[in-house]
């Protein structure tokens, strides 16, 4: 039986176990995008997790959704990152920098250019938006030109080639969670009628094309992309073809040999045991609500061959020694997930810091 302290390549990339850090916003960039010295310390005390998937990163200006996200398409960006990846290096762990575009779920007061979202189709989420005064709707967007489509595509690719020259391992494709990728596969948020809308096969070739140019440019085995079958999120309604929709687009990109395919899973065990046969590299699942005693079973039972841990690894810097251990974890402040400084950011204790307070 495989256990989650057992080691795994990833790609070209040796893991000292199966857990990871699982990407999570945390709004601390500079007003530029760029990511700045406590982001390094960030990830760097949590390199023990081997495999770091940073938080979301936009590939353009159009890309960004939230406040104080960062960037990986300006020179400013790519030296901010190589910090990162340096610090994570140092302390022997791997960096994946996650490449996200939020689509609709943006607003032009969160952005450095003001400019409306854009989206497969100018249809709102219905959902309101945190900006800098307070919650606002999500504005209607504009949908992208064909032109754009592939002007997108190619924003995808360069932030792609942009993050290895900062020193990341890899990048990982954000097509989950109600974001961009996720937009163009779900029928009630893209009404297109080019070869980007309309049957299952047009709504996924946009994720597919970005998929296969980003391998393209910096290796399949330096790519991998994130899914979340079922997680109405974002306004989106994925409909009764969803389950065939990621049969057929998960066969596709099985097509890539991409390093691995990393689920934020809600759906029902027929599609993920479907899945699990389709996909034949590295499968990462994080399952919402795992609880401590829960950590590892995915990867024992043969389900996934990682498991990411989100908010036990936001509280517990030192996160694989107290799970061998046995130790007491720290409890996430959930009031400083999202923007202010170190607080709540790089200073949850470590065991022997407490140790020593003692």
């Amino acid at each position: 039986m495989t256990s989650h302290w057992d080691p795994i390549e990833l790609g070209g990339v040796q893991l000292p176990h199966r857990l990871a850090l699982a990407p999570m916003t945390r709004s601390r960039a500079r007003a530029d995008g760029t990511p700045g010295p406590l982001t390094a310390e960030y990830y760097a005390q949590r390199a023990s997790l081997g495999l770091l998937i940073t938080e979301g990163t936009q590939p353009s200006a159009d890309g960004q959704g939230y406040m104080a996200t960062p960037g990986i398409y300006t020179a400013e960006h790519e030296a901010g990152w190589r910090q990162v990846a340096d610090a994570v290096h140092a302390k022997g762990g791997k960096l994946f920098i996650q490449l996200m575009h939020a689509g609709r779920i943006s607003h032009p007061d969160n952005t450095p250019h003001h400019r409306q979202p854009v989206a497969p189709s100018a249809i709102a989420p219905g959902q309101p938006i945190f900006t800098p005064t307070g919650p606002q709707d999500s504005p209607v967007p504009r949908a992208l030109t064909t032109e754009e489509i592939r002007d997108t595509i190619a924003d995808f690719r360069a932030a792609a080639a942009s993050a290895i020259r900062a020193g990341a391992d890899g990048v990982e494709l954000h097509g989950a969670n109600g974001y961009l990728l996720n937009q163009f596969l779900a029928p009630n948020a893209n009404v297109r009628l080019d070869e980007y809308g309309g049957s299952i096969e047009n709504r996924a070739r946009f994720v597919i094309e970005v998929a296969a140019a980003v391998a393209a440019e910096i290796g399949p085995e330096r790519t991998g992309i994130r899914l979340s079958p079922g997680f109405a999120v974002g306004g989106l309604d994925e409909g009764p073809e969803g389950p065939a929709l990621y049969r057929y687009l998960i066969g596709e990109l099985a097509k890539l040999d991409l390093a691995y395919l990393h689920l934020f899973y809600f759906g029902d065990e027929a599609l993920l045991k479907d899945i699990r046969a389709i996909w034949p590299n590295a499968l990462l699942l994080v399952r919402p609500g795992r609880t401590r005693d829960q950590i590892g079973q995915e990867v024992a039972a043969g389900i996934a061959d990682i498991e990411p841990i989100g908010t036990f690894a936001l509280a517990n810097p030192d996160l694989v020694d107290r799970l061998k251990s046995g130790a007491e974890l720290n409890t996430a402040d959930k009031a400083t997930f999202f923007g202010g400084s170190a607080a709540g950011y790089t200073d949850y204790p470590r065991l022997d810091e407490r140790e020593a307070a003692e």
